[in-house]
C-alpha cells in the first residue's frame, strides 16, 4: 500500500470539490481517494484507465465517441505527485500521460455508477468488450 499524501490537502482547486484528505494506492487493482466532506472513493485500474484525461493513441473514435475497449485487467504501477493538485498514474499498459487532479477523481468517485454504466453501454452499442482481445 503506498501513500501519497505529503500536505497536499492544503491545495484546493475547485469551488464546488471538497478538499482532498487522502490518497492511497492499492497496486494494482485500485486507488482510494477520501474528501474533507467525507467522500471515500475506490476507483478501479480499469474505471481511472478509461476515463484518463488524456488523449492516448489506443483510444478509438467511433461516431465521435471517445471509446476504450479491453481494459478489465489493467493494473496501475505507481503513482507521481504533480505539484500540489494531482498525480500522474502509470498503468501497466504503459499509459502515463494523464494527469488526474483531486478535483477530477472527485468528479469520478461522485459520478462513478452513471459513468461506468454509461461505458458500458457504449462498449454494447459499438460491439466492443470490457475484457482484451484474444491472442490468435
Amino acid at each position: 500500500m503506498n501513500v501519497i499524501y505529503r500536505g497536499l490537502r492544503s491545495t484546493h482547486t475547485a469551488v464546488d470539490s471538497p478538499r482532498l484528505t487522502r490518497f492511497v494506492l492499492h497496486p494494482p487493482k485500485f486507488v482510494e481517494v477520501e474528501f474533507e466532506n467525507g467522500s471515500l472513493y475506490k476507483l478501479s485500474a480499469e474505471y481511472l484507465r478509461i476515463y484518463s484525461p488524456a488523449v492516448d493513441s489506443k483510444i478509438r473514435s467511433i461516431c465521435g465517441e471517445k471509446v476504450i475497449s479491453g481494459r478489465r485487467h489493467v493494473g496501475i504501477m505507481s503513482a507521481e505527485p504533480i505539484g500540489n493538485y494531482g498525480v500522474r498514474l502509470l498503468f501497466d499498459d504503459l499509459h502515463k500521460t494523464g494527469i488526474f487532479t483531486w478535483d477530477y477523481f472527485y468528479h469520478l468517485g461522485s459520478n462513478k455508477f452513471t459513468l461506468m454504466r454509461n461505458y458500458i453501454k457504449t462498449l454494447k452499442k459499438h460491439g466492443l468488450s470490457r475484457d482484451p482481445p484474444r491472442r490468435r
